[in-house]
């Protein structure tokens, strides 16, 4: 079992100390937070150990887990990193780019893992389907949700779209070649509504949509690609694959049958894989350890994560 301490007990913080103290994998020795009212609290109500440093959190435990607000996150991970710890870092990496490289160097120097919490890769809804996807060439997700101070200090590109932005970049295999986007500033400093549009080399268009001034919350993907169709809904935990194929010769009674105006037809059918229950969050944790563990490369790598905020941030300097 890995040494694990968590940075932050914020909300996302509570749920990580919860997961990794229920974990085989993990032994949970303890947390920091910056409040330390906060801390002290914590500690009373479910028994955490609450630790009076980031220093001393680092030197108790083999992976220092970060939740934190975004723009501690470079600091805590230098911290970790010189210590020669291991890093699970909630999203996004960092505030920049450069502080996510430079990151990313560091762990490599260090030799040691590295894994951004992009949870809905996760999701059990997207990983009963991610097989089905290939080389989709339109896509569109949607992520919305009701307003919610916490979050705000950040504009909803890196609040709520980055998670279909690493999602995307998981699937297509391209590099994009334009990038257009338009944001709009309601409530907040930064922009509270945001679209873009992502066109890669080989033809993919992606559109993202992502909203936290809607009235009802929505997290939705649509994949298309030849001869299928595939839906996730990340909220519901629901998948739907539609696919195509050359019709039979003598239809039964209930086939659905498509002719075009070539004459060609097509058979429509549903092919929905079975959606396991399962807890993201854990997963995601749970994974990592195995990725450490096994000296492997994390399902989310630090790479995948900067990618994402690159991304982000350039949709971002369209506004």
């Amino acid at each position: 079992m890995l040494k694990a301490g968590v940075l932050g007990a914020g909300h996302l913080g509570k749920i990580h100390l919860r997961l990794l103290n229920q974990s085989e994998k993990y032994n949970l020795v303890g947390f920091y937070d910056a409040n330390e009212e906060n801390g002290k609290k914590v500690e009373a109500e479910f028994g955490y150990k609450f630790f009076n440093s980031i220093d001393a959190l680092i030197d108790a435990v083999d992976i220092v887990d970060i939740v934190t607000p975004t723009l501690s996150h470079y600091d805590c991970a230098k911290q970790a990193i010189s210590k020669g710890k291991h890093i699970f870092i909630e999203k996004p990496i960092t505030n920049t780019v450069e502080e996510a490289e430079h990151i990313r160097e560091l762990l490599a120097e260090h030799n040691l893992r590295g894994q951004v919490g992009h949870v809905e890769r996760f999701n059990p809804a997207f990983t009963a389907v991610k097989d089905h996807i290939k080389s989709p060439m339109f896509i569109e997700t949607h992520r919305l949700a009701e307003f919610n101070p916490r979050g705000t200090d950040v504009p909803v590109v890196l609040d709520l779209m980055i998670h279909d932005i690493d999602i995307i970049l998981s699937i297509v295999k391209s590099k994009i070649k334009h990038i257009s986007a338009s944001g709009v500033a309601v409530i907040s400093e930064t922009p509270d509504i945001a679209n873009a549009r992502l066109e890669f080399e080989n033809g993919c268009v992606a559109n993202l949509t992502a909203s936290r001034i809607s009235l009802k919350k929505m997290r939705k993907a649509r994949f298309f690609q030849k001869d299928a169709y595939i839906s996730v809904d990340f909220l519901t935990k629901k998948c739907e694959v539609v696919k195509m194929k050359d019709a039979p010769e003598t239809p039964g009674d209930f086939d659905m049958i498509l002719q075009n105006a070539e004459g060609v037809k097509k058979q429509i059918y549903f092919d929905n894989p079975e959606v396991p229950d399962n807890n993201s969050i854990l997963d995601e944790l749970e994974t990592f350890a195995d990725a450490v563990n096994n000296d492997e490369t994390p399902i989310v790598s630090l790479h995948d994560g900067t990618e994402a905020l690159r991304v982000a941030t350039q949709i971002i300097n369209c506004f």
